[in-house]
């Protein structure tokens, strides 16, 4: 009797300790998604000031203007979803969709504005490449992160005898913040030096 009590100790123990590793793991990838969060508002926030910063000098590029705030319009409301739920992998799949979208457009604005000679020498607009930069590469870092904690939430969801846990109490799988296409992943040009 005493072992059958000890075995069912064990295996209770087991379990809630199975269970809150799986519950911090995944706070760990919520908070590094958060990390993401942060760095794609500052993003879409110096979006328009770029293109307005631009329009008085692109006069006759109205379309691509317009795709520009159409693609940062649709990222934007993507991450917002995204973020409410980072474990939504339907969420992750439209962001990375949407971002892929913002990311040529604004390879074609930055493609046209170095037709614009003014444009290249306009101090705030080199301001803003500048802060755009910056901030591509903190998105690139905070993803990282994000996949690295993803990665160590699967594992652990998907290792015997964790998964008997996770299949238990419902933990999903968590989707990787991946850009597939590799001329995707790499970030705008933003450089209009001479």
């Amino acid at each position: 009797m005493l072992i059958l009590v000890a075995i069912v100790v064990a295996i209770a123990f087991f379990a809630v300790r199975s269970y809150n590793r799986l519950v911090a793991l995944r706070n760990r990838f919520k908070n590094a998604f958060a990390q993401i969060d942060v760095q794609l508002k500052r993003r879409y926030d110096l979006i328009p000031n770029l293109v307005e910063t631009a329009r008085g000098y692109m006069k006759h590029e109205r379309e691509t203007l317009e795709a520009v705030i159409h693609a940062r319009n649709a990222a934007s409301h993507a991450e917002q979803r995204a973020a409410s739920d980072p474990s939504d992998a339907g969420a992750m799949r439209a962001l990375v969709g949407a971002e892929q979208v913002l990311t040529g457009a604004l390879g074609r604005f930055f493609a046209l504005a170095e037709a614009y000679p003014d444009l290249k020498a306009n101090q705030n607009m080199a301001q803003l490449q500048e802060e755009l930069a910056s901030t591509e590469n903190r998105i690139a870092f905070a993803r990282q992160a994000f996949n690295d904690a993803v990665m160590l939430y699967n594992t652990a969801r998907e290792s015997f005898p964790t998964n008997l846990v996770a299949g238990f109490f419902s933990f999903s799988e968590a989707e990787h913040l991946i850009i597939e296409e590799p001329a995707e992943r790499e970030a705008p040009r933003v450089s209009f030096g001479p």
